[in-house]
């Protein structure tokens, strides 16, 4: 079924704050519209309010048809325990919600009615959209032409964030909606991923809203964007594709800009020419009124003659104010300001892996010999669970391989951000694990420089295992400014990052002078970071490019 999804008026937000207003937009059959924003401005609640998970504060949503089937994919890939990978498919396509629909109007048969008849006919309609029928049968060719080997009852719990990824991009591949909305769906994808949800994409007849933070993704992709602006207060809708979106954006940016310093001109010069008048007219009043000889009524009648013109051009001149289009002052958006602290230089030789094998279950890294040195800056790509984790921790010496050696030289000050983010206790509030890992820092120098993140009263006061993903990434990025750093590894770090934060990081690494491994999928992060060289790890082994 081909569908379309109606945007009127709609206004979204929680009960004490409204994020967007007045949203319109219509998504037909091939459009990928893009929705960017910065974190907080309401990107996924848009996508809640098109799924119909949540009530908007004003305006609404439609589809035509009305039956149109809407398949939304939240942005974390959550596992329930005691679910397996096929019931985890089943669930993300939908189709288990469609069967279980099914299978109780099917119950309500035995009453005879017309309505009882009406409803399962709607639900065997929608079971049979869902592609539930056939479910069982495609799911094992899919995984396996994604390269996953588990068996489908394997636990969801006991995967790796790697092939979570994957397993999710299944569940798309596998999906079968008319309506298609994805929050974040590069996220933990490799390049091969990527490329397969691209086409799969592209291959959709289906109208496709989706958010991401991948720069090269939203340009291969979309035909339109629609940008929430937290600091202007503004929704807009722009008709093209993400490179054009950031040209328009930057056109309308400087024509507003423009406006309002003409606005500002025009104002002050006619509030300057106001005051003047009105020294002119007060100068002419005492005159009228300063006594004087019966001869000089004459001069007396004219000076008054005098103050009364001035005081009409003082009028005229409020006037002309009161009718200037008033123009809003464009407001600056909050930007993460971001440095990464240097630590004294340590040794030449930061760390080393001499012939490195490790053994994990079925999984053999190795052998590998790779060195680091003081300020190197190597980039490291692969595919999902080739390695490029287990590389770093035998780098770090938070693995010891069972054959060859590692080496950690001495005055190495690392820093880190892993893929779970995992450099704070997540048992304790933010603010608490953030002050103990940097007990240098008063309580109130810790807060401030949250605060300068984007975490403020609320996010420290909430437990570090209870933040988003991409607040749990400022913090990390926050102890990295806060600590000196003379090795810096990052796993994967624009992971739920906004656009603007991936940005101010890449500068940061530009001014960055230390030694750094980089994992990264982000195509355009590769592209932008300086790097000496880049490591390709694939099946436990490693090739090094010099660049």
């Amino acid at each position: 079924m081909t569908a379309t999804l109606v945007a009127k008026d709609l206004t979204g937000g929680h009960t004490h704050r409204t994020l967007f207003a007045n949203l319109n937009f219509t998504a037909a059959p091939g459009d990928v519209y893009g929705v960017v924003g910065a974190n907080g401005a309401g990107k996924s609640t848009l996508l809640r309010l098109l799924a119909g998970a949540d009530t908007p504060q004003g305006g609404g949503v439609s589809t035509a048809p009305a039956s149109a089937f809407i398949g939304w994919m939240p942005q974390e890939h959550e596992r329930i325990a005691g679910e397996t990978i096929a019931g985890y498919i089943a669930r993300r396509t939908g189709c288990a919600a469609a069967t279980a629909a099914m299978e109780a109007t099917a119950e309500s048969l035995g009453t005879g009615t017309s309505e009882a008849e009406d409803a399962y006919a709607t639900a065997f309609d929608h079971w049979m959209a869902s592609g539930a029928m056939d479910l069982d049968e495609r799911i094992p060719a899919t995984l396996a032409d994604l390269g996953f080997t588990l068996p489908e009852d394997t636990l969801m719990t006991a995967l790796s964030g790697g092939q979570v990824a994957r397993v999710a991009l299944a569940s798309l591949l596998l999906s079968r909606f008319d309506v298609v909305l994805l929050d974040e769906p590069t996220n933990d994808l490799d390049l091969d991923g990527l490329q397969r949800l691209e086409k799969f994409v592209a291959s959709l007849r289906s109208p496709v809203i989706l958010v991401s933070h991948d720069r090269e993704f939203l340009a291969r992709c979309t035909t339109g964007i629609i940008e929430l602006d937290l600091a202007q207060n503004q929704v807009a809708v722009y008709e093209g594709g993400y490179d054009s979106y950031l040209q328009e954006r930057e056109v309308n940016r400087t024509h507003a800009r423009e406006a309002y310093e003409q606005f500002k001109g025009q104002k002050a010069d006619l509030e300057a020419r106001a005051r003047t008048q009105r020294e002119w007219s007060s100068q002419g009043v005492r005159n009228a009124m300063r006594k004087a000889p019966d001869s000089d009524k004459l001069k007396r009648r004219a000076n008054s003659e005098s103050a009364t013109k001035q005081a009409a051009k003082v009028r005229q001149m409020e006037s002309r104010i009161a009718r200037l289009e008033e123009v809003a002052e464009p407001r600056k958006e909050w930007v993460l300001q971001f440095s990464i602290a240097a630590a004294p230089r340590g040794s030449s030789v930061m760390c080393t892996l001499n012939e490195a094998v490790l053994n994990l279950g079925s999984f053999t890294f190795g052998p590998v010999s790779v060195q680091v040195n003081a300020g190197d800056r190597i980039g490291i790509v692969g595919p999902n669970g080739a390695g490029k984790s287990t590389l770093l921790d035998l780098l770090l010496g938070q693995l010891q391989p069972d054959s060859g050696s590692s080496t950690l030289g001495t005055s190495v000050a690392i820093g880190q951000i892993d893929q779970a983010r995992s450099q704070l206790s997540a048992e304790l509030d933010l603010g608490s694990a953030f002050e103990a890992a940097v007990p240098e820092y008063s309580s109130s120098e810790a807060r401030t420089l949250l605060a300068k993140f984007g975490l403020k009263a609320a996010q420290t006061a909430s437990l570090v295992k209870d933040l988003s993903p991409g607040e749990r990434t400022r913090a990390s990025m926050a102890l990295l400014q806060a600590r000196g750093v003379n090795l810096l590894v990052l796993d994967e770090p624009t992971n739920h990052l906004d656009l603007p934060a991936i940005e101010q990081l890449e500068q940061a690494l530009e001014s960055y002078e230390g030694a750094l491994l980089l994992v990264t999928h982000d195509r355009r992060m590769l592209e932008n970071v300086r790097l000496d060289a880049r490591w390709e790890v694939n099946a436990g082994t490693v090739r090094v490019q010099y660049s």
